[in-house]
């Protein structure tokens, strides 16, 4: 079915919710976005879009401006704690498209996307907090204050705690995967170069790049802990209490860290990926759909992929059921192979045993001089995948 005319009704302001407004408009619907902050922004700090996602933003008319914006990577760079010293360096430029892989603060992007939005004729209304979705032939979105949107589909673009997904899929409990995660984002006054490097150390890492033209460095540091804190963006930590997570880090980290004044810090829990990514003219998707950990720098760019899909088959679909099941089997394997590469990921990296380390080091030190070809071609099934192709 053409989706000329359709009124789409998108909950959640963010990355994924803002570039399917955007794939879904393009396509000739009339779209509303419903926020529940009092502004259009994106807690958190920086994240990386690898070249799969900039092809959805070259789809999108979005790429030149994106690239204003963002830090082109050059190199991801892994390094053993101690001194810095580097293990294995991956060479960005060999990629499919030089410069498409971006390094771009949260909240510049989604400021990028909600301008596009609203250029294009996208309704976001703001202070609008969704309590639940009832699917059906004009499927409701009822809110907090008592006021109710009719649509003729809705969208749940609304993160772990999606209002959609448990009305499609019940009430699942994550379980907390026994690492915490910090973030900040502090002055380069170190010259961090135009890289993302992974400081690995035993039962933690920690991995930096540039932003806003080099002028800032983002951090995401995790620590192997049997404690954990609650999910969400909104806890700050004393700075102390990561300075001395990382107290035997050297090279660039220490003076990194010493400039992270409120550093924000929560639980990694790991979610199933859902069951039911859509219902009767509704449909998940991003974290909603497939929450994952950040330990393959995909989840916004997963989002980005799945808001595309999502546009695509919907436009050339016959109806909405069968278009938005054409989603679903369209996305769902990749996502899972996705999601699962990220949970298997973190033990890479925090290697406790010496012994064990430094032969996993050296080995990974002699593939990246002897074949550093292969070594960047295992990500061949991420960075390649072009949905808008498809």
């Amino acid at each position: 079915m053409a989706l000329d005319g359709t009124g789409v009704t998108i909950i959640g302001g963010g990355i994924g919710g803002l570039t399917a407004a955007l794939a879904l408009r393009a396509k000739g619907a009339n779209v509303r976005v419903l926020e529940q902050a009092d502004a259009i922004r994106e807690v958190g700090a920086g994240i990386q879009v690898s070249p799969n996602g900039f092809r959805v933003l070259e789809a999108l008319g979005l790429d030149r401006a994106f690239c204003d914006i963002t830090v082109a990577g050059q190199a991801v760079s892994l390094r053993d704690y101690k001194q810095g010293r580097e293990v294995l360096r991956l060479d960005l430029s060999k990629l499919p498209k030089q410069d498409s892989y971006r390094f771009v603060h949260r909240a510049e992007f989604v400021e990028l996307l909600a301008t596009a939005a609203r250029e294009a004729g996208v309704q976001i209304r703001l202070l609008q907090q969704a309590e639940t979705v009832q699917p059906g032939a004009k499927p409701r979105v009822e809110m907090a204050n008592g006021d109710q949107f009719d649509d003729d589909l809705v969208i749940g673009a609304d993160g772990l705690h999606s209002v959609l997904r448990p009305v499609l899929n019940g009430v699942e409990a994550p379980f907390f995967t026994g690492q915490v995660a910090w973030r900040a984002v502090v002055p380069n006054v170190m010259g961090h170069p135009p890289e993302a490097r992974v400081h690995m150390g035993p039962g933690r890492h920690l991995v930096s790049y540039p932003l806003r033209g080099g002028e800032a460095v983002n951090l995401v540091a995790v620590e192997e802990r049997r404690e954990w804190q609650a999910e969400g963006w909104s806890h700050i930590d004393d700075p102390a209490t990561l300075r001395a997570a990382f107290s035997s880090f050297g090279g660039m980290v220490p003076e990194m860290l010493h400039a992270a004044d409120k550093p924000g810090v929560w639980g990694l829990f790991r979610h199933n990926v859902a069951r039911k990514w859509h219902g009767k003219n509704v449909a998940l998707i991003g974290d909603a759909a497939h929450p994952t950990l950040p330990f393959m720098a995909q989840g916004a760019v997963m989002a980005m992929e799945d808001a595309w899909v999502l546009a695509d088959e919907l436009d050339k679909a016959q109806d909405n059921a069968s278009g938005l099941q054409a989603y679903q089997n369209r996305r769902r394997d990749r996502v899972v192979k996705v999601v699962e590469a990220a949970n298997g990921n973190a033990w890479k990296y925090h290697l406790s045993n010496p012994l064990t380390r430094g032969v996993a080091h050296l080995g990974l030190g002699v593939l990246g001089r002897f074949a550093p070809e292969k070594m960047l071609g295992q990500f061949d099934w991420i960075y390649k995948h072009d949905v808008t192709k498809g």
